[in-house]
């Protein structure tokens, strides 16, 4: 892996409340060791002290950390919220946390919304989200990450195609990219294009660190992120793709509902850790070690 470019290495895993005395017990027997790195939403842990402050903190001290944003609101037509990014900025200091990361959508405008919503595929969009972006780096000091949004309907006012509107924003806004794998495929059967293909134009140099994640299938052509389930063979195969196309990069493993036992969660994170593993070094050892 590239250590300029990726902010963490390796398999990592969503830190969810209430999983953390489960995942405390394991840590201190060390059954944790597949975890290399770990990510929580910054609204979730922001001002939090007490038991579960320390308990955090723990993990901070132990783990690189990633941030994955859920209410920067990057296309919102309402004012981008600064205090709020100086808060995220605070969190990140005051924790060493390794990158930040928002989606590329919008939820809210005079309140939140409870949905992320899909940004209009335009120019004028472009321009506008990608001028937020950097405005939000500027007060952070630091470059974020973008991660590719599924969406469920026609983005309104088309005028360009998804991975020509995420491209665009991330040159013109000269930020990182969250590859989120799962939403690759969800939005390739939503949308009828193929996920290799979408994959394939991403902006190498922009990758960070990716997601991983399971779905629901709503009907054969409607499925809907939901971050509940197992990862089903089709995305690990697109995981593997991009590992082949892209080389090795930091992969972390999503699960916000239904979230099993962290035995069964671990057996995921390994499974990203194996993929990697057949995929790093030359391509003379890529042979040796597939075979």
């Amino acid at each position: 892996m590239n250590e300029q470019q990726y902010p963490v290495s390796g398999a990592g895993l969503g830190l969810r409340r209430e999983k953390l005395d489960e995942m405390l017990d394991i840590m201190h027997s060390g059954e944790l060791s597949a975890v290399d790195f770990m990510e929580v939403a910054p609204e979730n842990w922001i001002n939090v002290g007490g038991t579960f402050g320390k308990k955090f903190r723990q993990f901070t001290e132990k783990y690189d950390f990633v941030c994955h944003g859920l209410s920067l609101s990057i296309g919102s037509p309402a004012p981008l919220d600064e205090d709020f990014v100086r808060d995220v900025g605070e969190f990140l200091s005051t924790h060493g946390i390794k990158h930040y990361s928002e989606h590329l959508t919008y939820c809210s405008d005079d309140g939140h919304l409870y949905d992320l919503l899909p940004i209009p595929f335009t120019e004028e969009a472009v321009h506008y989200v990608a001028e937020r972006i950097r405005r939000a780096q500027d007060i952070l000091q630091q470059q974020i990450s973008m991660e590719n949004a599924s969406y469920y309907t026609p983005a309104p006012g088309k005028e360009m195609e998804e991975i020509e509107f995420l491209n665009a924003v991330l040159d013109e806004a000269d930020c990182g990219l969250l590859l989120d794998v799962n939403n690759i495929y969800v939005n390739a059967v939503n949308h009828n294009y193929d996920p290799v293909e979408f994959l394939k134009q991403l902006p190498a140099e922009r990758i960070r660190y990716a997601h991983i994640a399971g779905h629901y299938n709503e009907a054969d052509d409607l499925i809907v992120d939901t971050h509940g389930a197992d990862v089903i063979d089709p995305v690990w195969h697109i995981l593997d793709k991009a590992y082949e196309h892209f080389g090795v990069f930091p992969t972390l493993l999503e699960r916000d509902f239904n979230i099993p036992a962290m035995s069964e969660l671990l057996k995921e994170v390994r499974q990203i850790a194996d993929t990697q593993k057949r995929w790093q070094g030359s391509p003379a050892e890529r042979v040796k070690v597939k075979a």
